[in-house]
């Protein structure tokens, strides 16, 4: 990373959002298939009002969660003009190997040389932990340009069985890039809020193939080979949480609830998104989201709501915009920041997965709503 060298009487300087990257998988994934694939003892009303979900994507064999980064990646820079960052940062709990690292080898594929490149695990708060870490960074002068990624496959770790979990979840990859800049700027971080107890940390889990539990171990329950979480229990802490992380973020930027133009959360239930934004005081036309589309796609889904076209037409360059997040661990995060001033970009998940990239200028689109139902 390079050292940054700011003039002393620069402005406030803090991270902003110069590009935004989709990568999603072709195969849309009803309810109705859903249930038929795990026999599970539901339907697709139930799921809709519990979870408000109504499709999500599914990554067809050999489409891993480092295929979907690079596709998302590869659209941030498109979208941002393909500057060169500094540093890669790849949220996701669902690697391509325990070992090494999926960000090493996405830098790679994209073409980036040897830059730093790591992977942070906190689960569906992932993304915004990330954006804290390359913001804090970037205001500490320690690089310029930082490409954060959330990206994840949780079709590889849901039992198609369970009915708490098979519905939920989606795959999906979505990507920033931030560069210096200050904080009246379109795309500016404002303010960010980290928390985390592991205490709870046995309410969301994959409780084998750790050096807990090791692969070399029959695990006790079949189940544990999945993941697994208690339903009812996170419903409260996530309301919770979010809540309070979102209320102290606003406190750090100094904005009144009624003053946000833009409410994004997690997209992870439905009930959950509204329930924090009633408390908090975010009138419904400024709530925006795609859990009806896509489900949760865990570190992938607040980027990919910043990346969806919908919101974009729905939001103006510079709107006051809350993010917030809850996740394993238990984590959660907000952030505040000015609605950028980026026209997001998609590319599908690439094919090639060992040649560094050579970008084609006109190779990543505008997101389109193309589908392929199975």
């Amino acid at each position: 990373m390079r050292t940054v060298v700011r003039p002393p009487d620069s402005p406030e300087v803090t991270a902003v959002v110069t590009g935004i990257g989709a990568c999603l998988p072709d195969r849309v994934v009803d309810n109705d298939t859903v249930v038929a694939r795990g026999a599970l003892r539901t339907d697709d009303t139930w799921i809709r009002e519990r979870t408000g979900i109504a499709r999500r994507r599914h990554a067809g064999p050999g489409t891993s969660t480092g295929d979907l980064a690079v596709g998302a990646g590869r659209a941030a820079l498109a979208s941002a003009g393909r500057p060169r960052p500094d540093l890669l940062l790849l949220a996701t709990s669902t690697p391509d190997h325990p070992c090494p690292a999926t960000a090493p080898a996405v830098a790679h594929r994209l073409g980036l040389g040897t830059i730093p490149a790591f992977d942070l695990a906190a689960v569906c708060s992932g993304f915004l932990y990330g954006l804290a870490t390359a913001t804090a960074l970037i205001r500490g002068a320690a690089c310029a340009t930082v490409l954060v990624i959330g990206a994840d496959t949780y079709t590889t770790i849901v039992d198609p069985a369970d009915r708490e979990t098979a519905p939920i979840f989606g795959d999906g990859a979505g990507a920033v890039l931030l560069r210096l800049g200050t904080a009246g700027e379109p795309g500016a971080v404002i303010a960010t809020d980290l928390g985390a107890d592991g205490s709870g940390g046995d309410l969301i889990t994959v409780p084998y193939g750790g050096s807990r539990h090791p692969r070399d171990r029959p695990p006790s329950d079949p189940r544990d080979r999945h993941f697994r979480m208690r339903g009812r229990e996170v419903y409260a802490h996530a309301v919770r949480r979010m809540t309070r992380s979102a209320d102290a973020v606003l406190r750090q930027a100094e904005w009144a609830p009624e003053s946000v133009g833009a409410f994004v959360g997690h997209q992870a239930n439905q009930r959950i998104l509204d329930s924090v934004a009633d408390r908090l005081g975010i009138p419904p036309a400024h709530r925006h989201g795609n859990i009806r589309e896509l489900g949760n796609t865990a570190a992938a889904s607040i980027p990919l709501v910043l990346a969806d076209p919908g919101v974009h037409r729905s939001v103006a360059p510079g709107e006051r915009t809350l993010l917030t997040a809850f996740g394993g661990g238990l984590t959660w995060a907000s952030a505040a920041l000015r609605w950028p001033d980026a026209v997001p970009r998609a590319e599908a998940p690439p094919t090639d997965r060992t040649a560094p990239d050579t970008p084609d200028p006109t190779g990543s689109q505008p997101w389109t709503a193309s589908t392929t139902t199975s």
